[in-house]
Formats: C-alpha cells, structure tokens, sequence
C-alpha cells in the first residue's frame, strides 16, 4: 500500500505541475508531465494485477501489450508524442490528446485521481 500511495503522489504532482505548465504555455512541459503521469497510472494497474511495479519502459509495455492491450493502445500511440517533446515544439493539440488519453486510463483503471 505504501508504493501504492508513493505513485499517486507522484500522479497528483505531475497532472498539478502539467496544469501549471499549461496556464504558461509550456506545451512540451505540460506533456511530459501528463505522459508520466499516465505511465504511473499503468503502473499502480500493473501493481494492482501483477503484484509488482514494472521497472522500465520495455516492461511496462511487454506486459501491457501481453494482457491489457487496451492500455497497451493508449500508452503506445502516446509514447511517440512523449519521445517527441524532447526535440520538437508540439502543440496545444498534442497536449489535448494526452488529456483526453488520461482521462481514458482513468476510467479503464478505476484508479481514484482528480483529473
């Protein structure tokens, strides 16, 4: 339970910092706060049903992609737009399908964040 807690922390301070970067028009920042964010979603999930937290990327994506390919689909068309706001200006449209995609993990999880 107390990684459990640590994650959510961590996912409560993540979509905090993605909606301030946002309010500034920091668009690369905002997504890859909320990229994160719901790559630990994925996590606590992993957690949740495997009994361990995925120590990478690779991991976390096997294991998906294996048995819960409907986060697989969601994590892997975002991944990509993640790995591109390190090295291009992305736009507000970008951010817009990662804040729907969280909303998604959200209710496919039924893991209890505000967002």
């Amino acid at each position: 339970m107390e990684k459990e807690q640590q994650l959510l922390d961590n996912i409560t301070e993540f979509i905090d910092s993605a909606r301030e970067e946002k309010s500034k028009n920091r668009i690369n920042s905002a997504i890859t706060l909320l990229f994160k964010a719901i790559s630990i979603l994925a996590d606590i999930f992993i957690l949740k049903k495997e009994g361990f937290i995925p120590s990478n990327h690779a991991e976390r994506f096997r294991i998906l992609e294996s048995k819960y390919p409907v986060l697989y689909k969601i994590l892997d068309k975002d991944f990509p737009i993640y790995q591109n706001s390190y090295r291009t200006r992305l736009t507000k449209e970008h951010l817009n399908v990662l804040e729907n995609d969280i909303r998604k993990v959200i209710e496919f999880t039924g893991i209890k964040i505000n967002y």
